[in-house]
């Protein structure tokens, strides 16, 4: 069964309280090379069948209108996930 990835990101302006307590977390956990974290979203959308330019659309179209908070989030990926990572 294929799979849709859409990854969401808060815009650069946005503060990100809970990349900011990864961020500050990391050192005392021993990863020190490690200066920023953001921290995003990722949703899998499973599909019958092939992928579809059509299908790619829709998802696109529902990462922008339905994953994604426009006024806070890009949408930085919509891809199809290779079956070697889906397995991983």
């Amino acid at each position: 069964m294929p799979t849709i990835v859409v990854d969401v990101m808060p815009k650069p302006e946005i503060l990100d309280p809970q990349g900011k307590a990864i961020a500050g977390a990391l050192p005392r956990l021993g990863f020190t090379a490690f200066e920023q974290v953001r921290q995003g979203k990722r949703f899998e959308l499973h599909v019958e069948g092939e992928v579809t330019d059509q299908i790619l659309e829709q998802a696109r179209t529902a990462a922008a209108e339905l994953l994604s908070n426009p006024v806070i989030e890009d949408v930085v990926n919509v891809a199809v996930l290779d079956e070697s990572e889906a397995s991983a």
